[in-house]
């Protein structure tokens, strides 16, 4: 007998392909069926077979005759018209044979109605730091829409984080953003379209993005170790790929390291980026967002380098204060915090990161 063997069908929709190198990642036997007369994703499977339409006579037949002789146990399948069907003739043409994934129409509709529920979450429960003249929050599709999207960029900012984010601008003046550290976008994404809707400014992000400046001295050893995997060139394009369908003239970005940056910013010189072109920045920064390395130097260093370029009645964020490979960041913004204290409005931290509002 035929060791049991997962099928993909149709075998060359892009979700079969993920689907197929997952499943050879876990040591699954997989076996792939199309019923196109020539199919190009056949060279990608180990084992092939063709089956009829399944609106077609012969399509039962020809699945349950597969099964049999290939020894199949579960079969994927992402096309929708597909899943339906195998879902009502299984039970009786194979009952030992079981779907490897739920319905796609509901696979595909989650993340959305999962963003839906987020922002509606978000827009019942209201933050506690808002002023009384705070900007109204954004309408609940414009909302679920950045939760939606802010998920599909890697990154670490979750959805606490993205949450105080979306508050904090409702009160924030209008003036430069700027992130050190932007690496994927993920937050870069979610500054910038708050910016955008909120009519405050530029995002400018500030990163070397360089292998070299990876490594986060004093952290656990376990950082750098899985650092080193990552390529930083690969990353700043991703970073592109994110951003660019955003920008619309509202992004720009210094490629060099935190202080150079600040030096750079602090001229006010025009920056010119081949992605983005020209932008001037305005030299008065209403939202700073700090995440670079984490070491204490780095982090001690870019507090001090960008923070006194913070207008009144604008927000500071130390992101990973609390974070599990060490200290720096909050070692760096406690000593901010009790420098700082008589031009601090409110502090609070959530989502790992500490948030500081300087007085108007």
């Amino acid at each position: 007998m035929a060791p049991p063997r997962t099928l993909i069908f149709p075998a060359g929709m892009p979700r079969s392909l993920a689907f197929l190198d997952a499943a050879q990642n876990e040591g699954k036997l997989v076996i792939g069926a199309s019923s196109l007369d020539f199919d190009p994703a056949q060279s990608r499977y180990p084992a092939w077979a063709h089956l009829p339409y399944i609106h077609a006579d012969g399509f039962a037949p020809a699945l349950q005759a597969l099964i049999e002789r290939e020894g199949i146990s579960e079969i994927f399948t992402p096309n929708p018209v597909v899943w339906d069907q195998l879902h009502r003739i299984l039970p009786v043409l194979a009952p030992a044979v079981k779907l490897a994934n739920a319905s796609p129409v509901q696979q595909e509709l989650e993340p959305y109605r999962a963003a839906l529920r987020k922002a509606a979450d978000h827009l019942a429960t209201p933050s506690a730091t808002l002023s009384a003249d705070a900007r109204s929050p954004l309408a609940l599709g414009t909302l679920a829409a950045l939760y939606r999207h802010a998920e599909m960029i890697p990154g670490m900012c979750d959805h606490l984080k993205l949450r105080a984010l979306c508050d904090i601008v409702r009160d924030c003046p209008a003036g430069d953003l700027v992130e050190i550290g932007s690496w994927w976008g993920k937050s870069a994404f979610i500054l910038l379209r708050l910016a955008q809707a909120y009519g405050l400014g530029r995002l400018y992000c500030v990163d070397p993005w360089s292998d070299a400046h990876l490594v986060q001295g004093g952290a656990s050893t376990v950082v750098d170790r899985v650092s080193s995997q990552y390529s930083a060139e690969e990353a700043f394009q991703v970073f592109l790929l994110n951003l660019g369908p955003y920008a619309r003239g509202d992004l720009s970005y210094f490629r060099c390291p935190s202080a150079e940056g600040a030096a750079r910013y602090r001229t006010g010189a025009a920056v010119t980026t081949p992605e983005f072109g020209t932008a001037k920045p305005i030299g008065r920064i209403a939202l700073l967002h700090i995440d670079g390395n984490h070491s204490y130097a780095c982090a001690k260093g870019d507090i001090e380098a960008w923070t006194p370029m913070v207008m009144p009645g604008g927000w500071i964020i130390v992101d990973d204060y609390i974070w599990p490979f060490g200290d720096g960041p909050q070692q760096a913004g406690d000593e901010f915090l009790a420098a700082a204290g008589d031009r601090i409005s409110a502090a609070f931290v959530t989502g790992g990161a500490l948030f500081i509002r300087l007085r108007a």
